[in-house]
């Protein structure tokens, strides 16, 4: 069960953001070599358009009444605990708790708040670590995505199964992480990458998936394998009293129920003093004032 409902508007938002978040990873693959030298350094316009969108979901969940108060601050709660333990790892040895609790959020209050946190949460860490680059909307994308995955996973809230999905998810989701994050900078290595692990302009998307799966089990691996562990064991120790935590909090704030204004009852209306002012039939006496004569 969804805590905080996925409407229409933002679904399709999230779709605009997922399919530009796929080509901006791709498109070299795709685009004749002259395309890709020429557009290499376009990520700032990047980064722009993932805020608007951004921006979009967010006016999505308002105009259809979902994004209230309440979920606005369940969003800051997360993205600032996502980016404070980003603060404590920033990324040594690939190990990022943080997608630890964007897998939790985005499981207990659905697909398009995970995804809201994980971007918002990378971006925090971000601006805490000084981690700003050209490098930064890819993992907004990414992290997006992590949370956004976790809200769309099967399975009966509470199960004791819940746990093990989740941590096969966490596993999952670390080697995909890196998987994805290399494919900002891999198309641009030019003579810097190593031997039979570089993209070629030109050559077919078999020859270049061909290097970049060498590139990945070379480099990347190593760094994706301690993420994805770190977060599976995580979810496995902690990851059940966290869910517990999440769901009592949303309970209480009870997401999706409407805000309805009882009319006032008959013995309420009686008990209520009439509406007259000083000086006419029925009003209290006034006390006189001493001062005037």
């Amino acid at each position: 069960m969804t805590v905080i409902p996925f409407g229409r508007p933002a679904a399709a938002a999230l779709t605009l953001v997922a399919g530009i978040g796929v080509i901006a990873f791709v498109w070299p693959f795709f685009a004749s070599p002259e395309f890709v030298r020429s557009h290499g350094n376009d990520t700032p316009w990047l980064f722009a358009g993932i805020l608007a969108l951004l921006t979009l979901v967010a006016l999505a969940e308002v105009t259809a009444g979902r994004l209230d108060a309440k979920t606005i601050a369940v969003l800051g709660v997360t993205a600032a605990a996502g980016g404070a333990m980003r603060v404590l790892s920033a990324g040594t040895a690939g190990l990022e708790p943080m997608f630890f609790v964007v897998i939790v959020a985005g499981r207990v209050l659905g697909p398009g708040v995970g995804f809201v946190s994980g971007a918002l949460a990378l971006l925090t860490g971000a601006l805490l670590t000084g981690g700003v680059g050209p490098w930064l909307p890819f993992q907004m994308i990414c992290a997006g995505g992590v949370g956004l995955g976790a809200g769309l996973l099967r399975g009966r809230p509470g199960a004791r199964s819940e746990r093990w999905v989740l941590s096969g998810y966490a596993l999952l989701t670390g080697l995909v992480y890196g998987l994805f994050m290399n494919l900002w900078f891999w198309p641009f290595l030019g003579a810097n990458a190593p031997t039979g692990m570089g993209f070629v302009p030109g050559a077919s998307v078999a020859d270049n998936l061909g290097h970049y799966g060498v590139f990945y089990l070379a480099t990347s691996l190593g760094w994706d394998l301690p993420r994805g562990v770190l977060n599976a064991v995580l979810v496995v120790v902690a990851g059940p009293a966290l869910l517990r935590v999440f769901r009592r909090a949303a309970r209480r704030a009870a997401f999706g129920s409407p805000v309805v204004f009882d009319a006032p009852s008959p013995s309420t209306m009686r008990s209520a003093p009439p509406d007259v002012r000083p000086g006419e039939p029925g009003s209290a006496p006034t006390r006189p004032d001493p001062t005037r004569r």
